[in-house]
This record gives C-alpha cells, sequence and structure tokens, in this order.
C-alpha cells in the first residue's frame, strides 16, 4: 500500500453531489464535475492492501481493486488503467451505476467505512479517456470466423467487444434505434450521461464491430436464417419482460410500466421529443415497487414537475447498520440507502404522502380507482408484515394521475420470435437455458447476461458478457482461448 496508516488517518469522503435544487431543473449527472480527482489519491491511499482482499473475490468481474487502488495513490494514472481495463470493459458504465458489492466485501468494512472503491474506479475511467488510454484495440489479424450477438446492453457490448478483439467478425443486433440497451432507454442520464455510451461505441467501431439498429431479431429478421449466416449466436437480449401488477383498476388510463415511461424521458434528452407524452408534469404519481428502477422513475418524476412522487416498497423499511448475525460481513447487507432520486424528493417536499424520502415501506397495493373517463385517480393500499399479510387497519387512499410499475422483470421477451423462432429452451424461472459453457439447446447459440441469468446487476452482464465470449472463441478455435472468463453461468449473483 502506498501509505500504511492511510486507512487510520484519513476519513471516507464521497464524490459530493451537486445541490438537489439546482440538479432537479437539469438532466445533467448528479454529482459536481471535477471535484471527483482531488479526493481520490487519500482515498485510494484507505486500501489496506489486504492479504485476502475480500474485495476481489465480491466483484463479479474479479477486478485487481487493491492493484488500482496503490497505483492511483502513487499517481500512476496510465498502469492503474491498464489493471482496470484488464477485468472491466466499461469502468466509467460500472462507476456510475454498480451498487458496488466490493465495498460490502472491503475488509476495512468491518468496523470502518468502507474505501470508496466505486469512486477510485470511475476517477481512474474518466481520467483514462482524458489523457488518451483508451485508443482503440482491433486484432493483429482476423480468424474468418464471424459471429452475431443479439443485444447491445452492457452484456451484449462486452461479448461483442471481447470477440471483435480476438479476430472474429462480429455484428450486434439491436431492436432500438440506437446501440445501448438499457443503458440507453433505461437508464436516467441524470445516473450517466449518455456521451459515455457513445464514446464506448465509437471505440467498439473502431475496432472492428458492427452495429445494425432497428432490428429486431425474430420479427425484422428471421432468427434461424440468422443463424445459419454465421458461425455463432449470442444472445444477451436482456430479461424484459416485466412483472405485471394484478389488482382491480390495472386497465385504467394512466397506469403505465416503468420501461414505457423511462424510454420517453431518455428520448426528450436525445432530442427525439419536445415532450413525453408521459410526462409527469403536475400530476400526483405513485411508483409502485422499491428497487432502482422505481427510484429511477422517481427522480424522473421530480424533474418532469411532478405535484407528488409517492414510492411503494413491500418489503419493511431496512436498518442503517448491518446486521451481524442474518448478514454478516462480507455478504451485502440490505440497509437503508438514500438514493440521489430518494435525497431530490425529500428535499424538495414532493410526496407529502410518504415519509421524508418519498417512500412508504410495508406497502402493498389493494386496488386503483378512477373517474368516469376511465383515468386512474387514486391507489389504495395496505400496510403488511413481513409474510405480506394486510394488517387490518392500516388502509390508506393516495392521490394518483399516473402509476408506475416498477416491479422488475421476469425473463427475456418471447413476442418477437426470436426464443421460439430458434427453439430455445428455457429453464424454470423463464430465462434461455444454458450449460456450463453458456451454450444452449441450440447449436452454435450461446445465452449471457440477464436473458439467461435472470435480473441481476451491470456487474454481472458485463461478466457474463466477457465469459460468453471466451466460451464461444473456445467453440471457434477448436478449444483454446486467450480471453479471459472472470465467471461461470452457475455462479451465484450477489443480492443488491
Amino acid at each position: 500500500m502506498a501509505d500504511p496508516k492511510g486507512f487510520l488517518t484519513t476519513p471516507r469522503e464521497d464524490w459530493p453531489r451537486r445541490p438537489a435544487e439546482e440538479r432537479v431543473r437539469d438532466w445533467d449527472e448528479v454529482y459536481v464535475p471535477g471535484a471527483l480527482l482531488p479526493l481520490i489519491g487519500p482515498q485510494a491511499d484507505r486500501c489496506m492492501d489486504c492479504g485476502v482482499p475480500f474485495c476481489h473475490e465480491a466483484c463479479p468481474l474479479g477486478n485487481l481493486i487493491p492493484e488500482w487502488n496503490e497505483l492511483v495513490a502513487r499517481g500512476d494514472w496510465r498502469a492503474a488503467s491498464d489493471r482496470l481495463h484488464a477485468t472491466n470493459n466499461f469502468p466509467e458504465f460500472t462507476g456510475r451505476l454498480c451498487p458496488a458489492p466490493c465495498e460490502a466485501g472491503c475488509v476495512l468494512a468491518i468496523d470502518q467505512p468502507a474505501v470508496t472503491i466505486k469512486n477510485v474506479e470511475c476517477a481512474i475511467a474518466d481520467r483514462a479517456w482524458e489523457e488518451g488510454f483508451t485508443s482503440p484495440r482491433p486484432p493483429d489479424r482476423l480468424s474468418g470466423r464471424t459471429v452475431a450477438v443479439i443485444g447491445s446492453g452492457p452484456a451484449g457490448l462486452a461479448a461483442a467487444q471481447q470477440l471483435t478483439r480476438a479476430g472474429h467478425t462480429v455484428a450486434v443486433y439491436e431492436r432500438d434505434d440506437r446501440v445501448g440497451g438499457l443503458l440507453r432507454y433505461g437508464i436516467p442520464a441524470f445516473k450517466m450521461e449518455k456521451r459515455h455510451l457513445e464514446r464506448r461505441v465509437d471505440q467498439m467501431r473502431a475496432e472492428g464491430t458492427r452495429f445494425r439498429t432497428s432490428t429486431a431479431v425474430g420479427r425484422d429478421t428471421d432468427a434461424a436464417e440468422l443463424r445459419a449466416r454465421y458461425d455463432a449466436l449470442v444472445i444477451a437480449t436482456g430479461a424484459t419482460a416485466w412483472r405485471e401488477l394484478p389488482v382491480p383498476g390495472r386497465e385504467l388510463a394512466g397506469v403505465h410500466q416503468a420501461m414505457e415511461y423511462l424510454p420517453l424521458a431518455n428520448r426528450v434528452c436525445e432530442g427525439d421529443l419536445a415532450a413525453s407524452p408521459l410526462s409527469a408534469a403536475g400530476k400526483h404519481v405513485v411508483i409502485v415497487g422499491g428497487g432502482d428502477t422505481g427510484a429511477d422513475c422517481l427522480g424522473t418524476a421530480v424533474r418532469d414537475g411532478a405535484a407528488s412522487v409517492t414510492q411503494l416498497d413491500i418489503y419493511a423499511q431496512p436498518g442503517t447498520a448491518r446486521d451481524e448475525e442474518a448478514e454478516p460481513w462480507p455478504t451485502y447487507p440490505r440497509l437503508y440507502r438514500l438514493s440521489v432520486a430518494h435525497e431530490e424528493a425529500g428535499r424538495l417536499r414532493s410526496a407529502p404522502a410518504a415519509d421524508a424520502d418519498a417512500r412508504l415501506f410495508a406497502a402493498s397495493t389493494l386496488r386503483l380507482t378512477g373517474d368516469t373517463r376511465g383515468h386512474v385517480r387514486s391507489l389504495h393500499l395496505v400496510g403488511v408484515d413481513a409474510g405480506r399479510h394486510p394488517l387490518p387497519g392500516t388502509e390508506r387512499t393516495l392521490p394518483a394521475d399516473l402509476v408506475l410499475l416498477a416491479l422488475g422483470f421476469s425473463g427475456p421477451d418471447r413476442t418477437d420470435g426470436l426464443v421460439d423462432g430458434l427453439g430455445l429452451e428455457l429453464d424454470p424461472r423463464g430465462t434461455i437455458a444454458r450449460d456450463r459453457d453458456f451454450a444452449t439447446n441450440v447449436p452454435r447459440v450461446f445465452a449471457a447476461g440477464d436473458a439467461a441469468r435472470g435480473q441481476s446487476l451491470i456487474v454481472w452482464a458485463i461478466a457474463e458478457g466477457r465469459s460468453v465470449a471466451a466460451a464461444v472463441d473456445r467453440h471457434l478455435s477448436d478449444g483454446g482461448t486467450r480471453l479471459p472468463a472472470p465467471i461461470g453461468p452457475y455462479d451465484r449473483p450477489m443480492t443488491a
């Protein structure tokens, strides 16, 4: 370690956020520009260079965290970038979007605040772009083999970049009009500005990866014919089949899925629309679902100018400290966390019916009611116990002009004909079945990311993309590969 006493003398200091009152007036990233780099050297010095670095094990990518922490502390940014990119294709994505299971596994976190691993990672990635350390890496020679990657989210992009660098000719098929999947149209710009995505896509194009947008395989292009044209197919379409809310009134106008609402807001930021047809401006908004997607809807609704916003979470409010018996270190604990969106909603008092951060915990929706025109106007809920059983006397009604359902995703979308067109088998969870080499029941077809793993984290998606690339390369190269494979398909995801 650069400073053997850094963890004793330096307190944890996170990347500061812009004032809530300022940032809700735009779609820029929430952090203070230029405020991260001055913090990072001393924060990296807090790393203890543990004999057994549990942060390394807690990261699905196997990031070499102690190594690049020390390099940053010493000011060797190029070497730090090399070590970071050795395991992660897109650290500027994970440095902004990952919930950082590595920090939960930090040894320092046993009795002190963890090292700011996520901030250090983001700083290295941003510095690498500024200093020109991320130049394209086209292959020295081509293998003559071709691969189609279906889906351009983090798993598909990681797989495509790795396979291109291995010398294969790779085409990425994306059903939307732009590359990026959920990174493009699901994640709000205030969490990650799309310029970070554009830079990586440009890098991949320069390396030789080809992109085919506005092409839904199974609908616009026959899936079986596509398989016949390529030596291998990688399915990385994500888990886009959203879960429903089976309550009376679901059919009312004004009740929408989160992934109907968020893409429109992103299209406004892209300049495609002057205003979203589902804008929350002036409306009482209720979000059903307490996860990250719900929080994204919350921050978006606040920026839209909603009259009020309330987010319902069926789980009880967690504590602020780790439960050492139920969730001992280094597991990822369920804690009360204040996201940027919750901070904004609380500061702006936009949820008078909920707690200070716009959330109602241990709340279950009973029904929705509307006006004579069939538009939703109220959401009726009840408090529940740990077993989700209703508690008598806890019924209440919230005003609701717009209800957003953020209940997660069950598996890949089957309406476009891809799964059935290829004859892919599904597992009992509804995700694509695969073996230990990421291979499906259909020869030369592989599956990775949320489409096969189920809904998970961005860091798992990138890890799966890298691993399926190694598996495909082995298949195309008669059993050998130089590509790293950080995980196997049966590694269990960490809850976050």
